[in-house]
């Protein structure tokens, strides 16, 4: 994501840096000019009251606020983030935290900051998530941002080139070398467990043992015995001791998949677990001290899961500490392409076959379709393909030969006509529930900056919500 300039050479609107680094802050704002190109003028606040005074005088479009900078506007950084907020009159605020003030920067969103980003961060990194904020809040225009896909095209498992994944590439790079728990959201099939693989492996633990446990794939009444261990004797059929994940972990990291799905009873051992580092076997009185780094992920809303009384509140906030969000496929359209090409080399290699590529009408139904199962449904859509076709350019011939079928993908050209493309629109409620699901789901499952940014109530959304629950219902 790349800002460029107006015609005339003037830059098209105002960053505020909140920072009392004298000798670091300047150099920030340096490196965020020349990584913007020059679009933005950057006035920098030693301190949260300078910056209240100059929000009085001045209007800005964005606000960068270090919170470590915030403490002479209040001992409270989530108060201080609620003041600059209200000051900044409808600017994007960003809050701007190390590893370890990570959990006020949480406090920040939910005073209203749009964002934060863990220090320290680089320049194009930057640059690309302000692109992003702007886009997502409407001021792209007014800013005169234009996307630009630049940077790496693959990292760590991932594969994409587009703004979003660089800025998920900045992510992990920066929170891997943290110890603190590290909460994933984002829909099935967009790469929850290569994140959590990629911040096991860019991180010092990369020598110990990763353990991963998908809390939605066992049973409730076995699954404290395969988190925590087993002791002999504890019930039928524990014939020895065992450990489980989390001991096997030690030293390492435990990834805890699905974790929207765990019991209730077992969450809160969950919760003493995190809190004290130590467990019991099933079975065992004694307790056990073990060192993992604790890494979720989920699919679901987790701010939904707590109001409806299936996720403890007190859990989520301890584990949702350095929180990732993965986009899906369908906002990161350049990447579709990318994945293709890069899934239809992997898997004519493996089958001994030989494709060019894929035909121009395929390639732009690919980038256009919707991609509800994100990038496992792309990956598993190709594998098909090479499987069932003999080599050669992917043309639409083809798709219709191997029957491929998969909803949001266009398979064959009569689908593809233009008549027929009407039958594909879907009811306005319909696409409204996906506007605000999605909107949601950006923002980590909070609803209050959903509504912000799609420029609603929370009230509406929870009332949208409730009428569409009892539309499924009835249905």
């Amino acid at each position: 994501m790349a800002m460029h300039t107006r015609s005339d050479g003037e830059p098209h609107g105002r960053l505020l840096l909140i920072d009392g680094d004298d000798a670091g802050a300047p150099l920030v704002a340096e490196t965020l000019t020349q990584s913007l190109g020059g679009s933005l003028r950057i006035t920098i606040a030693a301190g949260g009251r300078h910056a209240a005074e100059l929000l009085r005088d001045t209007g800005f479009d964005i606000v960068l606020a270090d919170l470590s900078s915030l403490r002479d506007l209040s001992e409270r950084s989530d108060d201080a983030v609620g003041r600059l907020v209200r000051l900044a009159d409808g600017a994007l605020v960003v809050a701007l935290s190390d590893g370890a003030s990570v959990s006020a920067a949480v406090g920040a969103m939910r005073a209203g900051a749009h964002d934060y980003v863990v220090k320290p961060v680089s320049g194009p990194a930057m640059a690309a998530r302000i692109g992003e904020l702007a886009q997502r809040h409407g001021k792209a225009r007014a800013l005169s941002i234009e996307p630009r896909n630049e940077g790496r095209a693959d990292f760590a498992g991932f594969i994409g080139a587009s703004s979003a994944m660089q800025f998920v590439y900045e992510q992990i790079g920066r929170i891997a070398t943290s110890s603190a728990p590290v909460f994933i959201t984002g829909e099935s099939g967009t790469g929850k467990d290569v994140c959590a693989e990629a911040l096991h492996a860019e991180g010092p633990r990369y020598g110990k043992r990763m353990v991963a446990i998908n809390c939605a794939a066992i049973p409730r009444d076995l699954m404290e015995s395969e988190l925590f261990g087993v002791a002999r004797g504890a019930f039928t059929g524990a014939h020895e001791d065992r450990k489980g994940a989390a001991e096997l972990a030690d030293g390492g990291t435990l990834f805890l998949d699905e974790i929207g799905e765990m019991d209730l009873s077992l969450q809160s051992k969950l919760l003493r677990f995190l809190q004290t580092g130590t467990l019991s076997r099933v079975g065992e009185s004694g307790v056990r001290h073990v060192d993992v780094r604790v890494i979720c992920a989920t699919n679901r809303n987790p701010m939904q899961l707590i109001t409806e009384k299936k996720f403890r509140e007190d859990l989520f906030y301890r584990l949702h500490v350095l929180p990732i969000h993965l986009p899906p496929l369908r906002q990161r359209p350049t990447d579709i392409m990318v994945l293709a090409r890069h899934f239809l080399a992997l898997y004519a290699t493996e089958e001994h076959k030989r494709f060019s590529g894929f035909a121009p009408e395929v390639a732009s139904l690919l980038t256009s379709a919707e991609w509800p199962g994100n990038v496992r449904q792309l990956q598993n859509l190709v594998r098909r393909l090479v499987v069932m076709c003999d080599g050669g350019e992917i043309t639409m011939p083809m798709f219709s030969a191997a029957d491929i079928e998969s909803r949001g993908v266009v398979v064959s050209p009569e689908l593809a006509s233009r008549t027929d493309r009407r039958q594909a629109i879907l009811p306005m409620w319909q696409q409204e529930q996906r506007i605000i699901e999605d909107a949601i789901a950006s923002f980590g499952g909070n609803v209050s900056l959903a509504a912000a940014a799609l420029e609603i109530s929370p009230s509406t959304i929870y009332r949208k919500r409730q009428g569409w629950a009892e539309m499924a219902a009835a249905g």
